[in-house]
């Protein structure tokens, strides 16, 4: 078995792992809609998120081409809108591009610089090329290299996006740790022979008791300790 002292790459999920998705998106949604209080805040978020997952999953099932997320989110921004009955096209716009501007949580930046010292720190995300872009300089999430799902023209967790990352690391991928806080990510990164940490975040996709990670965390700051201090 390998042990954590073994991993030679540290592959991260980004949204909600490293960012505050839904804590951004509904900051972006407050900010279109200034007069929701926050029930209907909370309601106009579940139809974004909604349509996000089921268009993710038409595209995965072969239902759909693929679009990047940039598309997926400007639809969604409509059909909020749509709810909201907001016909402001610049406000529409800008609500468009709320993901570009999700809070890190406390320990992100930090952590990945820690880290960033001792391994090679790669990011992969479903978030499309210029989305990840301004996201990872908005949060000031510093990498070696930020892989977006986009270069395979798939989603999480399609098997050719975790094989994009194992490509990038050159490494075997029983070497490279994959940090979430999605057990459902995990799940598709375990299948291509990855290493898995399970980092606990407000939000996420818990591990279900037959998940079999090799680690869990309960926080990034704990995950840094044992990879730098062994």
């Amino acid at each position: 078995m390998v042990e954590i002292c073994d991993i030679e790459v540290v592959v991260f999920d980004i949204l909600g792992t490293l960012v505050d998705e839904p804590g951004g998106l509904r900051a972006g949604i407050r900010d279109a809609v200034p007069t929701a209080d926050d029930a209907a805040v909370d309601e106009l978020l579940t139809v974004w998120q909604q349509h996000v997952e089921l268009e993710q999953q038409r595209i995965e099932q072969g239902s759909r081409a693929y679009v990047s997320s940039e598309i997926i989110d400007r639809e969604a921004a409509h059909r909020v809108a749509d709810r909201a009955g907001i016909a402001d096209p610049a406000t529409v716009a800008r609500l468009a591009t709320a993901s570009r501007r999700l809070p890190p949580w406390g320990d992100s930046v930090a952590g990945l610089e820690r880290l960033a010292r001792r391994f090679p720190v790669v990011g992969l995300s479903n978030a499309a090329r210029t989305v990840l872009l301004r996201l990872n300089a908005d949060a000031g999430l510093r990498w070696h290299q930020a892989l977006s799902a986009e270069a395979v023209q798939a989603y999480k967790p399609a098997p050719e996006v975790y094989q994009l990352a194992l490509d990038t690391a050159g490494c075997p991928p029983e070497r490279v740790l994959k940090v979430a806080a999605h057990a459902w990510d995990l799940r598709g990164a375990q299948a291509q022979g990855m290493r898995t940490a399970y980092v606990q975040r407000p939000v996420g996709d818990p591990p279900t008791s037959t998940d079999v990670f090799d680690w869990r965390f309960d926080g990034l700051d704990e995950l840094v300790t044992a990879l730098t201090e062994t």
